[in-house]
This record gives structure tokens, C-alpha cells and sequence, in this order.
């Protein structure tokens, strides 16, 4: 590159440009340019400020609900209680459920005394069992409740009747930003009101639901369910609009299962759980009654917003919204000039140099 270019060049960057305005005759380009111009008004005013409400302030939350499962065993030897064998229907609020492990040995040294065995029924004694043969192989002799739980399922669920009960949800929010509070109870004097409503969808305010149209609102068969038990979410959502009467601010309800009957069957399918029960006879023998309880879980997930005007949203959004509209004539000037027949003549009217 020249003296005399970097000269130019150097020089442009003390040019002044300003906007020329010119009225171009053409239809086509004109019929563009209106509806650009109307496509993106009805963009910012029916999605942008009408749908989405632009013109607010929002405040969200979210709450989840998390399952967990603990395996283990424990063993202790107090003066208050002597030996005890601890298991998870012991020490896990809520109770949950263990598997059997194998315990096979061929000599005493692989049953060390005191160790868990895998899952948790027991503790090894050191001790390995044997049918006879010396070469034979054994299962460790293990510390533990006699007998093990019963393998067998009900066949029909002991509380059949229970989806005539009632549950009560009571779900309380607040949105910090706004100072909102509101709950999902009908604000009344009536003191009958919770001993006769009872939940739908047009009665949103009564906080009381039948576990059968819970479970049938899930797309599920109660009986089928009380068998082997299940997981069923309960999804509240709250989406207020604090520009208008708080009364109109209304808990949605969802329902859905959550465990993974519809996936495929196995294993751990439906939901259960075991609890016992102690006693101590005359000769101060241990003994405890452990049940399998096969139930319905209910996790109930509540997620929200609020909105309410706000001048600082309004005006980023309208300024979003002139942009665009800069944007389509600045898309039909790129049609003038590169892309009809007479760009160049058009090209000549709009860029002028003046010295």
C-alpha cells in the first residue's frame, strides 16, 4: 500500500457520516418494509408484552424433592441393652429397604468375626458352616433376627378401602420481592369449611383430596397400586399476576407417578418400606416383629412466579422492539442496493460525498 493510500486511509477516520434520507418508488421493496414492520410489532406487543408479559418484574423459585436409600449394620454390646444388632429398620427414619447377601466360606478365617455381610442382615461370628465334607463349601454362621423377612407378596392389599381417605395439603408461599403471601386454604370464617370440602378442579381452595382420585388423576387404578405401592408426585404451581386483585392468584395442581412402574418391570418397582416392632419376654429373650409395608408415597413439588409491573423491564423491552425495527429497514436498504436491477442508481442516490 502507497504513501498516498495510508494518507487516505488516515484521513477517513476523521469523516463525518450522516444519515440521507431517500424516498424510494418502488412497491415491492415498500410492501417488504410494512410488513417487517408489522410482523415485528405484533411480535412485541402479542408475544413480548401481551404473552410474556414484558412489562413486569419477575420473582421465580423452585423446590425439588430428592428419595434417598442408606444400606448398613451395626452391632453393640451395652450395659442398658446388651447385645444388639442394629439394621435399617432400626436407625433410618423413614424405614427402607435391605437385600440378602450370600455368605459362602470354606474355612473360618473367611467369616471374620464381627464384619458385616454385604447389604446388612447381620455380623459374621467367625464361625463357617458345613454339611460334612472337609472340602465342602459353607455359609458363614451370622449374628442376626431369626427368622429373615418372607419372600411372599399379598395378593390383594390389606387396605383396600383406603382410597376413600383423605388427605390434607396445606402449601403456603411467599414471594420475597413483592412481600406476597398467599396459601392454598379458602380465606374464610366457616369453621365447617375444611370438615365438608373436599378437592376439584373448580373448588382449587379446598386443600383436602381423596387418595383414589389422586391416584386415578395419575392415570392409575388404586387397587393395582395398593399391591405393590408407588410414588406419585403432586406438582403445585402458583403463577400470579400482582398487577391484578390477589384473589386471582390460584394454586394449579398436577399429578403424575413417579416411580418406574411404566418403564419396565423390576426389582424396584412400586415403593415399600419395613418397620419392627420390640419386645422382651419373662427370661429376657429379644424378639421383634418386622413388617414389610407395602404404601403410596406422595411427593409433593411446588414451583411458582410472580410478576408486577416495573418501568425498567417496559423500557429495555420497547427499546428491543425499536431495534428490531431499525433491523428491517436496515434489511431493506440491503435489498435496494444489491439485490434489483437499478442498485447501483440507488446506490448513487443514498451515498453522496460532500467536501
Amino acid at each position: 500500500m502507497g504513501q498516498v493510500a495510508w494518507k487516505g486511509l488516515f484521513l477517513s477516520l476523521f469523516d463525518y457520516k450522516t444519515e440521507k434520507y431517500v424516498i424510494a418508488k418502488n412497491k415491492k421493496v415498500g410492501i417488504l418494509f410494512r410488513i417487517l414492520q408489522l410482523s415485528i410489532l405484533a411480535y412485541l406487543v402479542g408475544w413480548v408484552f401481551v404473552v410474556k408479559k414484558g412489562y413486569q418484574d419477575i420473582d421465580t423459585s423452585i423446590q425439588s424433592s430428592v428419595i434417598t436409600k442408606l444400606k448398613g449394620v451395626a452391632y453393640t454390646n451395652t450395659t442398658e441393652l446388651g447385645p444388639r444388632l442394629w439394621d435399617v429398620v432400626d436407625y433410618v427414619i423413614p424405614p427402607q429397604s435391605f437385600g440378602i447377601p450370600d455368605a459362602v466360606c470354606t474355612k473360618n478365617s473367611d467369616c471374620p468375626e464381627g464384619e458385616p455381610v454385604i447389604a446388612g442382615n447381620g455380623v459374621k461370628t467367625g464361625r463357617c458352616l458345613k454339611s460334612g465334607a472337609v472340602n465342602t463349601t459353607g455359609m458363614c454362621e451370622i449374628f442376626a433376627w431369626c427368622p429373615l423377612e418372607k419372600r411372599q407378596k399379598p395378593q390383594i392389599p390389606v387396605l383396600g378401602k383406603a382410597e376413600n381417605f383423605t388427605v390434607y395439603i396445606k402449601n403456603s408461599i411467599r414471594f420475597p420481592k413483592f412481600k406476597f403471601s398467599k396459601t392454598n386454604i379458602l380465606n374464610t370464617d366457616d369453621d365447617s369449611f375444611l370438615k365438608t370440602c373436599r378437592y376439584s378442579k373448580e373448588n382449587h381452595y379446598c386443600p383436602i383430596f381423596y387418595l383414589g382420585k389422586i391416584v386415578s388423576w395419575s392415570g392409575n387404578n388404586f387397587q393395582e397400586m395398593a399391591l405393590e405401592g408407588g410414588v406419585i408426585g403432586i406438582q403445585i404451581e402458583w403463577d400470579c399476576n400482582l398487577d391484578r386483585d390477589a384473589s386471582e392468584c390460584h394454586p394449579q395442581y398436577s399429578f403424575t407417578r413417579l416411580d418406574n412402574k411404566f418403564t419396565e418391570k423390576t426389582v424396584s418397582s412400586g415403593y415399600n418400606f419395613r418397620y419392627a416392632k420390640y419386645y422382651r419376654d419373662a427370661n429376657g429373650s429379644d424378639y421383634r416383629t418386622l413388617i414389610k409395608a407395602y404404601g403410596i408415597r406422595f411427593d409433593i413439588m411446588v414451583n411458582g412466579k410472580a410478576g408486577k409491573f416495573n418501568i425498567i423491564p417496559t423500557i429495555i423491552n420497547i427499546g428491543s422492539g425499536l431495534a428490531l425495527m431499525g433491523a428491517g429497514a436496515f434489511f431493506c436498504d440491503l435489498v435496494l442496493l444489491y439485490f434489483i436491477k437499478k442498485s447501483n442508481f440507488y446506490r448513487d442516490k443514498k451515498f453522496e460525498e460532500v467536501k
